[in-house]
């Protein structure tokens, strides 16, 4: 039973969050960012230079901070997806309000975990400003300020004159991104919108002082993820991942610093959204929980510094992906288990970007270099980038002979990774979700008898290498029991296209009617695209039947109707029916109702 603390016994902590925003400060170095306000608070206290967001987009991102577990364990990676976590495991928050903190954020929360009523205590903003002023006298608080002026949407709009700072001429333009005038603005009221933003952090830092607490009170600021701007949000380069995180711990809380804390200094640890958790709980004098992943990097129970980071990419709206980043002080290592889509799928709110609309019809007009191409293209199933000599990661050394060692010790760590968190992700989010009836995916990933992880994610690796030679070996998961293992047997078959469905026809054929939903639907795919035409309309009737959100569920409506976008002019024959597809659940799934109606049109329009 925790004992109620007081602010003589524990810290208040400040917690100032922003949102899609990369390093992009003048305290980090970018002589084109007008952020004094956040530089000075880096002057008087400690910048990371490594931090990561563990996810490339907010949901999964914000997810991980409050759990304190890798999405990909808990499932609840896919974004605005919706999971329970086991009884026995509280959001960090809890944990602190037990020890006798007054916790609020009024602000976004976004989590894809249930947050239990009471995590955060409601605050009557018309009665309090600030909301530490709502606490019992002496009650230390923990408190968040979310600033969303930063997001992703406020790039494309208009901003009043006085906030036009950055001359779109003088914005750098990263080596994937095509230098035209639409780029061009786009990243000039990028900063823009990070000037603001700092101006907002300003006041909250004002606000600290005005009332006196700025010397009883921790301060964190950091992003969520990496920029707004497209293949930065919602990809696990460095890009998506590296974020700002300034910590400023006062004289009298200096014990609870980090071990290499300096007033003004910079430390180049690796550091995690997985670590929050667990360094809250620490500084506030509370053991972290042996179920989180993380690793505490201040108070009481620091740890040791970790050699890698970890990053993730699931489905993204209503585009299905599988992408897995590892990273150490120099490189990034992306491993692609679905690199037969391409890194730009079409996603209807990333597409309202302006640089996102000209870069792809660039793209198709073949104006694009090889480095600007990239982004259109089919994935290799494994990338390695050196952030010393190429920070825009756009040279994959996966070939390099000089980096065979780099690749192999990456390559460990992801396997090792994913083995320790029993990674479920590797299941399609249906069978996510109809393994963990009567529990939690997390419960269900550790349980052998559920998820047979080491089977499923050696067929994962074997479908997704893009080798010819596995083939065969592809073909042979269909025999498993498994319906997790055989999904990935369809996979790998459509990765491989005509050579993949020609040497496992017969298998895909009976796989239209698997017993897993899943497995029937790219099966179905891999027909519809690569197989002979008297197969089409089978294939096609299987997709129909699940992409009826109404009929089927939702998951597997977002899976087939990816399907049936890709399969073009060869899905006209039912353009009728496609049409006929409803957009919208009766009954609606928590948080993931609207993809299916966010695609059809787009399917539509690219048939017709």
């Amino acid at each position: 039973m925790c004992v109620p603390a007081f602010a003589a016994d524990r810290p208040n902590i400040l917690w100032i969050s922003s949102e899609d925003n990369g390093p992009h400060l003048g305290c980090y170095g970018d002589d084109y960012a007008v952020t004094p306000h956040l530089d000075a608070l880096a002057k008087r206290g400690l910048r990371y230079t490594r931090a990561s967001s563990t996810a490339p987009v907010c949901a999964p991102a914000r997810t991980t901070v409050i759990s304190g577990i890798y999405p990909p364990s808990s499932g609840a990676e896919n974004m605005r997806s919706y999971v329970n976590l086991p009884d026995e495991f509280k959001l960090f928050p809890e944990y602190l309000a037990d020890a006798g903190y007054h916790c609020t954020n009024p602000g976004k929360k976004d989590y894809n975990v249930n947050e239990p009523a009471g995590t955060w205590k409601n605050i009557d903003r018309k009665k309090f400003k600030r909301t530490w002023q709502a606490r019992d006298e002496g009650q230390p608080f923990f408190a968040v300020y979310n600033f969303t002026v930063s997001h992703e949407s406020k790039i494309r709009n208009s901003i009043e004159e006085e906030n036009v700072i950055h001359d779109p001429a003088k914005a750098r333009i990263p080596a994937y991104h095509p230098d035209t005038p639409e780029v061009r603005k786009d990243w000039a009221q990028y900063y823009d919108r990070i000037t603001m933003m700092d101006q907002e952090c300003g006041a909250a830092l004002r606000d600290l002082e005005k009332d006196g607490l700025a010397e009883d009170t921790i301060i964190f600021y950091w992003g969520d993820h990496g920029s707004g701007m497209p293949r930065n949000k919602r990809w696990p380069y460095n890009s998506g991942l590296n974020v700002p995180l300034i910590v400023h711990f006062p004289e009298k809380w200096a014990h609870l610093a980090p071990k290499d804390y300096s007033t003004g200094g910079t430390s180049d640890r690796l550091v995690g959204f997985i670590d929050f958790a667990p360094t809250m709980l620490s500084i506030c004098g509370i053991e972290p929980k042996e179920w989180m992943q993380g690793h505490a990097f201040a108070g009481k129970f620091e740890t040791a510094p970790q050699d890698f980071s970890y990053g993730f990419r699931g489905r993204m709206d209503e585009r299905v992906d599988l992408v897995r980043t590892v990273m150490d002080q120099r490189y990034v290592y992306l491993r692609q288990y679905m690199p037969h889509r391409i890194y730009g799928q079409y996603i209807q709110y990333l597409f309202q970007t302006p640089t996102t609309q000209v870069w792809h019809d660039m793209f198709q007009a073949g104006k694009l270099n090889e480095a600007q191409s990239h982004f259109w293209r089919e994935k290799p199933a494994e990338e390695l980038y050196d952030l010393e000599s190429d920070p825009d990661e756009v040279n994959n050394l996966v070939d390099s002979a000089d980096h065979t060692a780099v690749l192999e010790r990456m390559r460990k760590a992801h396997r090792d990774w994913e083995k320790k968190i029993r990674d479920v992700g590797f299941l399609s989010e249906a069978e996510i979700h109809a393994r963990s009836e009567g529990g939690t995916p997390y419960e269900m990933g550790h349980d052998p008898e559920k998820y047979d992880f080491d089977s499923v994610f050696a067929a994962a690796d074997l479908a997704s290498s893009r080798k010819a030679e596995d083939i065969p070996a592809i073909v042979d998961l269909f025999d498993s029991a498994d319906s997790g293992v055989r999904y990935w047997g369809a996979q790998g078959l459509l990765i491989h296209k005509e050579a993949g469905v020609e040497a496992g026809l017969e298998k895909l054929r009976s796989a239209l009617g698997d017993e897993s939903s899943s497995v029937a639907v790219i099966a179905a795919e891999a027909l519809g695209r690569f197989g002979p035409e008297s197969d089409r309309g089978k294939a096609l009737e299987v997709l129909l039947k699940f992409a009826n959100q109404n009929e089927s569920n939702v998951f597997d409506a977002i899976l087939a109707t990816n399907a049936i976008d890709y399969m073009d002019e060869k899905a006209a024959s039912k353009l009728d029916e496609i049409k006929a597809l409803p957009r919208s659940q009766k009954v609606k799934t928590e948080r993931v109702s609207g993809y299916v109606g966010s695609l059809l049109p787009k399917v539509i329009k690219d048939i017709e």
